[in-house]
């Protein structure tokens, strides 16, 4: 008797022990479910907080104007422009407080970070995602916001990995990758053409945009801030001054956590100053290496991250990504009005936003007369 009970528990208990297993596999997956905020309207407000690095006042000041052109009004949160251990803009307790005010105040409805840096993984045992949850506004910045953008997709609140102050300056906010954000926040929403890569993988493939700088969202895996914890999402990645060896780690971390398990597509973006410390001619072709056996469409370099140009692209959006030999196809499914972008093609400064003051055509006499309009006009204020 006994020799027919012992190996009828033992074979329970491993059916047990695996379908706890399975469970537990189950349950560390999540239905990603994101709503777009409100578009804005010419004279709602847009909140400048600074979550990650300090940023200089005169970028802050320049973002400020150039929202104004667009017919909004800025508003810098109480912190900016303080700094913390030489880098941090603020102590965490003091940057969450910025993000915390431009979510709570209800004539705030949009949120432009103006640097990243490093200091939002610091944020997210601090804030309860119900705040965002509860406060649906368009929140906009890459680099280190991806983890901002991680929290907004678990909160099942779309945002915008794009351009920020620090970069906005640089062209007055004439780039393309400037005007891209300013039209979908307004409601007009980019269907992505990329031209072809030697590195594509071939295919079509729908889920929930998520991801951003691998640097910033592989620590998060497991945490409240893991928007890789989903089902079915389309992943994008892009990196900045890392060696290929450890990107390469970064990435076999995704892949023993059963991330690429659940992609059902890739976007790789800009790699910009990475090292190729290993044999590979870039690093798309040492991330397809992997991504081949896969089986799943990837999209290779879509301008997104720190290059140039950074086309904005709605992170927790349903999106559907086609790779063909003719190049890639990225649609959003989001109401709103289409504009078909170019990515071959867009020059890196919008023509219809380089029409100068007064027909000037000189750079430096450009400036005046910003500078001038800026003291004019300028109405950001501090909360």
């Amino acid at each position: 008797m006994r020799k027919i009970v012992f190996p009828a528990l033992t074979v329970l208990l491993i059916c047990f022990v695996s379908c706890s297993k399975a469970a537990q596999e189950e349950d560390s997956t999540v239905l990603l479910s994101c709503s777009a905020p409100e578009f804005l309207s010419p004279g709602d407000k847009v909140a400048l907080i600074s979550p990650s690095y300090y940023t200089p006042m005169e970028n802050v000041d320049t973002a400020a104007m150039v929202l104004r052109e667009w017919g909004l009004v800025p508003v810098v949160g109480q912190n900016v422009g303080k700094t913390y251990l030489g880098k941090y803009a603020g102590t965490p307790k003091e940057r969450l407080s910025d993000l915390l005010w431009a979510l709570h105040d209800p004539s705030i409805k949009a949120i432009l970070c103006n640097r990243g840096g490093y200091g939002t993984i610091q944020l997210v045992d601090l804030m309860p995602l119900k705040e965002m949850t509860d406060n649906p506004k368009w929140l906009i910045g890459f680099s280190d916001i991806t983890t901002l953008h991680g929290m907004e997709t678990r909160a099942g609140v779309m945002s915008i990995h794009g351009t920020m102050s620090s970069l906005i300056t640089t062209h007055f906010g004439r780039d393309l990758s400037s005007t891209l954000v300013r039209d979908i926040i307004m409601g007009t929403i980019p269907q992505y053409e990329i031209p072809p890569h030697p590195q594509n993988r071939f295919g079509t493939a729908s889920g929930v945009l998520v991801g951003g700088n691998i640097c910033t969202f592989t620590p998060l895996i497991g945490t409240s801030a893991d928007a890789t914890a989903g089902k079915d999402i389309i992943l994008f990645i892009e990196e900045v001054e890392e060696n290929m060896h450890n990107i390469d780690r970064l990435f076999n971390t995704l892949i023993l956590n059963g991330i690429l398990d659940r992609c059902k597509g890739v976007i790789l973006g800009e790699f910009t100053d990475c090292e190729a410390n290993l044999d590979f001619g870039s690093v798309e072709e040492m991330l397809v290496s992997y991504l081949k056996d896969y089986g799943i469409p990837v999209c290779c370099g879509f301008p997104g991250g720190h290059g140039d140009v950074n086309l904005p692209l709605v992170m927790g959006a349903p999106v559907t990504l086609e790779v063909t030999p003719e190049g890639s196809i990225l649609t959003f499914d989001i109401d709103g009005n289409q504009e078909v972008v170019n990515a071959e093609t867009v020059p890196l400064t919008d023509s219809l936003s380089t029409v100068k003051p007064l027909d000037l055509v000189g750079d430096k006499h450009y400036k005046v007369v910003r500078i001038y309009n800026f003291i004019k006009h300028y109405r950001g204020v501090r909360y």
